[in-house]
């Protein structure tokens, strides 16, 4: 039985991250950003540790994320894809996942500039999954995922160009 015919071996995006990192009234504009992006309401992150070159204090409020999971994190990938002219680096794929950033959000194909929130960029993480991956998260009865079970670069490669005719540098 070939390994493309095996329900289980199909790929799948499990979700779609959208980060940015920021403190003060960038983090507020921020915040907008990330709701008007992605029509849902971001959260803020705190730290959880002393980092004293970067001036940052547990309990701080350092970015804000929102995470879409399903069909609105397909669309919205979409878009995302299309401010980079549907290219991506090799450098930003790694096994499960692929990240990218948007310098400017104006770059995205329908957004307009808003006055309130100014230039700002974000970043981007798309995770990959295959079917079964629930069994080593939960609780209860939890077992161990073996290696081949996990994406490769090569195979999100291959996702990505047959699904979402992305080229890859």
């Amino acid at each position: 039985m070939k390994a493309s015919m095996n329900p289980m071996r199909k790929i799948k995006i499990e979700k779609v991250v959208l980060s940015a990192g920021a403190r003060g009234k960038d983090l507020e504009k921020a915040h907008k950003l990330l709701n008007m992006i992605s029509k849902k309401k971001a959260h803020i992150l705190k730290s959880q540790k002393r980092i004293p070159d970067f001036d940052v204090s547990p309990g701080q409020e350092v970015g804000t994320r929102v995470t879409l999971r399903g069909q609105e994190g397909v669309e919205l990938l979409k878009r995302l894809l299309g401010a980079l002219d549907n290219k991506i680096k090799q450098k930003q794929i790694a096994d499960n996942h692929f990240s990218f950033g948007i310098k400017e959000y104006i770059e995205i194909p329908g957004t307009e500039y808003q006055r309130d929130i100014g230039i700002r960029g974000f970043n981007i993480t798309v995770v990959f999954t295959r079917a079964g991956a629930r069994v080593q998260r939960k609780k209860i009865k939890s077992g161990i995922i073996p290696k081949r079970q996990q994406i490769t670069k090569e195979e999100i490669q291959k996702f990505m160009g047959d699904v979402f005719k992305t080229e890859i540098a």
